[in-house]
């Protein structure tokens, strides 16, 4: 016969469970980001965990799904900020602009991203290729820009005929570079693409970069 307390022990189990798993990956995150893949310890992350190397592997199966695991969280973030981006009540042009600041945060805000990434084009993708979950997970920006761009064009404001995975490419490659190359940058041009006197003048000039591109006059022949 089944006590009536099970219900709350198991619910209980499943918050717990839930608590851990959330804690594995905040740390298998950073373990990740800082080592890359091939250096990072699945030791090193139970031993800062309140978990054993026996329930990473329990939960998660091994260093290559826990890996996994952690790229389809860090790329759910920005999704789910691309999801709740509110631009309809927008003109075009402010609209991609929004759009553009909104990958400028994103990014500023998530180094740990930029070098998963970052380590995860090393390995040419195969996790996320291997992703049943990424593969769903798209790009709701994609939507949006599509949207935007065929609103700009009706109207007249845009006159170049761009294609949405290449806009968000044009945005994206500003503001990955930002983040991901600060260090270089900083020691071949002694420029810290990262200042916070200067933050502002570079999210400007994304906008400015990226309306200029659309609105810019087309040679004829």
């Amino acid at each position: 016969m089944t006590s009536v307390d099970e219900p709350a022990r198991t619910g209980a189990r499943t918050r717990d469970a839930a608590r851990t798993k959330a804690e594995i990956l905040d740390v298998a995150t950073q373990e990740f980001a800082r080592a890359g893949y091939d250096g990072a310890r699945v030791d090193e992350i139970a031993a800062r965990t309140r978990t054993t190397k026996r329930m990473i592997y329990y939960y998660f199966g091994g260093k290559e799904q826990l890996f996994t695991a952690v790229l389809e969280r860090a790329y759910a973030v920005i999704r789910e900020a691309e999801q709740q981006l509110d631009v309809e009540h927008l003109d075009p042009v402010a609209a991609i602009r929004r759009l553009a600041e909104l990958t400028f945060d994103h990014h500023e805000q998530h180094p740990d991203f930029i070098r998963l990434v970052s380590i995860e084009n090393i390995h040419e993708a195969e996790h996320i290729a291997a992703s049943e979950r990424l593969g769903r997970i798209g790009s709701p920006a994609l939507d949006v820009i599509r949207r935007i761009l065929a609103a700009g064009q009706e109207s007249g404001l845009f006159t170049a005929d761009v294609d949405a995975v290449d806009l968000h490419a044009m945005i994206s490659a500003f503001c990955f570079f930002r983040v991901a190359n600060r260090h270089t940058f900083g020691a071949l041009f002694d420029r810290d693409l990262l200042a916070p006197a200067e933050r502002e003048r570079y999210r400007t000039m994304l906008g400015d970069m990226v309306i200029a591109y659309l609105t810019a006059e087309r040679a004829v022949g």
